[in-house]
């Protein structure tokens, strides 16, 4: 900051004063201000210090999920913004429940903690099960007091944990999900009106999850090993995750009847040209990166 603000300092000073400032070191700077810093410790609290403090109220997530059962769900942000984070943009709240590979997503104006969390409940609401567990990385749409309470104070908590800082593996379903579901769709183009937000929602909320839940089948890495050196993994047969979500056998008739009552009459190449009707108005609204 010195070499920046020294100029527009408004006091008199003197050229050795200024070749003094211009080579302090930080602990000089430091132990100088240690007593002016004692009198004012209480005043402007930085606003990253909840999110602190929130964060060492949620595990990090280790091996505690059973995975084969549908309910335990990874969460991510996809950033619209072109190649400027500059101003307001749309972002996509992605998530996927890890043992069916079912997916839904929520376009957000910005990633606020407000829209972020009412993103969530809608996308709760979406799937054809309860909520287990939500796993997450450490941005502030996630981590902070709104959720925790939603996830922790009701009658069945929901487990709810985040991932290691700057370890994308950690959350290796939902970063996949991330390219194949929103990168291969959207692109990388800045989407800054508002109006867009409208359109993403009512593609996530119709034709997007009837297609990539119902429609489009995916392999499961079952296991992985090493074999002279080389690495051989084993996958299971395709399935949607709707035949994985029946063969779980983890939802009621009820519920199965109106999962496959939903489908009865639709076919997947006129929703598969529906969405791309709509994708493609989208797009319109989009602006390069170039």
């Amino acid at each position: 900051m010195i070499p920046l603000w020294l100029p527009f300092y408004q006091e008199a000073l003197n050229e050795t004063t200024k070749d003094l400032l211009q080579k302090i070191s930080p602990s000089t700077i430091d132990r100088i201000l240690k007593p002016s810093r004692k009198k004012y410790g209480k005043i402007g609290l930085a606003t990253t210090k909840p999110c602190s403090l929130i964060r060492k109220q949620i595990p990090i997530k280790t091996n505690q999920w059973d995975e084969k059962i549908p309910g335990y769900i990874e969460a991510d942000t996809v950033a619209h913004c072109g190649n400027s984070i500059a101003g307001m943009f749309v972002h996509s709240l992605n998530t996927i429940d890890i043992a069916t590979g079912w997916t839904e997503a929520r376009a957000l104006w910005g990633k606020g903690q407000k829209v972020a969390f009412e993103a969530i409940k809608s996308i709760e609401e979406s799937y054809p099960f309860k909520l287990q567990g939500f796993d997450s990385d450490n941005g502030g749409e996630f981590i902070n007091w709104h959720l925790y309470s939603y996830f922790i104070n009701r009658k069945k908590p929901v487990s709810y944990t985040r991932s290691r800082a700057y370890e994308k593996n950690d959350n290796a379903h939902i970063e996949g999900k991330n390219w194949t579901n929103i990168r291969q769709y959207f692109g990388y183009k800045r989407f800054d009106d508002k109006e867009i937000v409208f359109l993403m929602n009512n593609i996530f909320e119709n034709e997007w999850p009837l297609l990539f839940n119902y429609y489009f089948p995916s392999m499961k890495l079952i296991k992985k090993e090493s074999v002279d050196g080389h690495v051989i993994k084993k996958h299971s047969p395709p399935k949607t995750p709707l035949q994985r979500l029946l063969d779980s056998k983890q939802i009621t008739r009820k519920k199965e009847k109106e999962l496959l009552e939903k489908i009865k009459d639709v076919n997947p190449f006129e929703l598969q040209k529906t969405l791309e009707n709509k994708i493609r108005n989208v797009l319109r609204y989009g602006k390069s990166n170039i």
